[in-house]
């Protein structure tokens, strides 16, 4: 990857941006890119800081692991300096553990934002809050020794940084109860062959496969990128015929806007 000077480095994030390209690097990996509620809010703060150039967004890491999921040191009284531990938090009233939980989201949800697409590279271990982040992003490119799991409910919790609706969409219902509630792996061939992953590489081939499909989304017009990502995410909610109308009223802006026609 380049090396551009970054808009953001702290609490193990870096963001750089080249234009139309915006990079996020998970940047701890002597603790395998393990997340805590900073490394959330500077996941957050990372999204509100893209320039309005920005189209692409890749998310990646260094070292052997994508991100091995939450610290467990969240899990001891201590916690982390300056937060609350997660005992502290249980003691709080439902509204401040909501409000809590929903911050801790925040780093989660701008991935799929109308004017950007985002790329998750992923390599060896997406644990938990790791898969949940892989999830977040519109496509999945990884290694072929990746390992995702969602182990929380193995744990007595339950997946809560935006990951369930995206697995169900990705895999559907049953299969997705299944990973959640075994926390088993899985791996590049089942995560290709299920729709988790858009592409599969050898783990030395991945930065350079994640690129090449930045590249390939760039190479198309901005708008018509965003009018198609918008109406494959709301195909779900709609009828067939619901969809077409969209359809049709999306074309209608579309051929406006490049034949030089106001509304």
């Amino acid at each position: 990857m380049a090396s551009f000077d970054p808009l953001l480095d702290k609490d193990g994030v870096r963001l750089t941006v080249d234009d139309a390209l915006a990079t996020v690097t998970l940047t701890n990996p002597a603790k395998r890119n393990a997340q805590s509620p900073a490394l959330w809010r500077a996941l957050a703060e990372a999204g509100q800081s893209l320039p309005g150039t920005v189209r692409v967004v890749l998310l990646r890491a260094e070292g052997k692991s994508f991100s091995a999921g939450l610290d467990r040191q969240a899990f001891t009284p201590e916690g982390f300096d300056g937060e609350p531990s997660f005992i502290d938090l249980a003691r709080r009233s439902d509204a401040e553990l909501d409000a809590a939980i929903a911050e801790y989201q925040e780093g989660f949800t701008w991935w799929r934002r109308s004017d950007i697409v985002s790329i998750a590279a992923v390599q060896g271990h997406a644990i938990g809050a790791g898969f949940q982040l892989a999830l977040a992003c519109d496509l999945r490119v990884v290694a072929d020794d990746v390992q995702f799991a969602m182990r929380e409910t193995s744990l007595g919790l339950v997946p809560d940084l935006t990951g369930t609706h995206p697995l169900v969409g990705l895999v559907g219902y049953a299969r997705a109860l299944e990973i959640c509630a075994t926390g088993r792996f899985v791996l590049a061939e089942e995560a290709q062959r299920t729709g988790l992953a858009n592409i599969a590489v050898p783990v030395d081939q991945l930065d350079d496969a994640a690129r090449d499909l930045a590249g390939a989304l760039l190479a198309a017009p901005r708008d018509a990128l965003i009018e198609t990502k918008a109406l494959l995410q709301g195909a779900v909610g709609r009828t067939y015929e619901d969809q077409r109308v969209a359809e049709r009223a999306a074309q209608g802006r579309r051929l406006r806007d490049l034949a030089g026609v106001g509304e």
